[in-house]
């Protein structure tokens, strides 16, 4: 735990303490205050995977967060870092983000920041390496979407895990196996298979208002495509939403198509080494903002 373990900014006392010590209900009470989409489970599976801290006043009042979430070694993804909008000038977020990069160590780390962060993380020292789309809405049935020749796309089996770690690590250049574990439980899962492999996976899972589809790890938009068809046409009517990069320009397309617009944007940025897959496999969609 890092030395300073208060602070005062104006007429509030903050007091850090590990997320763990917290209860959801308050951290979901926190999110929900900046209008993130994050349900208490979903703040359940970020604190399985993750760790971090928040700022207490004096009464125990939640009024900040920051966390981190290993994957690997040696390198991390920085998330949830919220602050309370009474706070957000006074340097809070700063404040409980160099509490988790103190944690971090040695480790090569990348976030997505919104707006509103940008200028804090330029001021740590990260590097903007790309932008990536929140796209999200009523979805709509696709209909017929090609299959490429030579593959098949079935539902995942448990079966399926090992071959979807080793595609998501060569996709997204970290070992995410202890997230995707999580994941995979919580998940409805497509796997595209070539030769009787798996060679391409989507996952979709509950989420804020309703779910999201990702990690998306295909080889390229047209597996991607006939991944993600399946969970629009079961899921269709609903509230869906994929975040991918915005050079995916084809599949972006795709999902507009599919009632699901661009909504927003988010800056990928790094510190340290930037990662990425060196392979064939590509990320088309992020397992969400914080997990990467």
């Amino acid at each position: 735990m890092p030395n300073k373990m208060s602070k005062r900014l104006q007429t509030y006392e903050l007091t850090v303490r590990d997320i763990h010590e917290t209860d959801i209900d308050k951290l979901h009470e926190l999110s929900v205050g900046v209008g993130w989409p994050h349900r208490p489970k979903d703040w359940q599976l970020l604190m399985q995977v993750g760790h971090g801290y928040v700022g207490c006043d004096e009464i125990g009042r939640v009024l900040g967060s920051a966390m981190w979430f290993p994957m690997g070694d040696d390198f991390a993804t920085i998330g949830m870092v919220i602050t309370s909008p009474r706070l957000q000038a006074l340097g809070a977020g700063r404040w409980l983000t160099k509490h988790v990069l103190q944690q971090c160590g040695d480790r090569d780390l990348r976030l997505n920041a919104t707006r509103e962060a940008y200028r804090l993380y330029i001021s740590l020292s990260f590097e903007p390496t790309g932008v990536a789309c929140l796209h999200q809405g009523e979805a709509v049935d696709p209909g017929h979407v090609p299959v490429p020749s030579g593959t098949q796309v079935r539902a995942a089996e448990a079966a399926d895990l090992a071959e979807m770690i080793r595609l998501d690590r060569e996709a997204y250049g970290a070992d995410r196996t202890a997230i995707l574990e999580r994941l995979v439980r919580l998940s409805e899962g497509t796997v595209l298979l070539r030769e009787g492999r798996v060679a391409a996976f989507a996952l979709c899972r509950p989420f804020g208002r309703g779910r999201v589809v990702g990690p998306i790890v295909a080889r390229d938009v047209d597996e991607a495509m006939a991944l993600t068809a399946p969970h629009l046409a079961r899921h269709a009517g609903t509230f869906v939403r994929v975040d991918t990069d915005r050079s995916n320009s084809a599949f972006t397309a795709f999902l507009s198509r599919c009632g699901m617009p661009q909504h927003d944007t988010v800056t990928t940025m790094c510190l340290g080494m930037p990662r990425g897959g060196d392979g064939q496999m590509r990320m088309f969609a992020l397992s969400g903002h914080t997990l990467g």
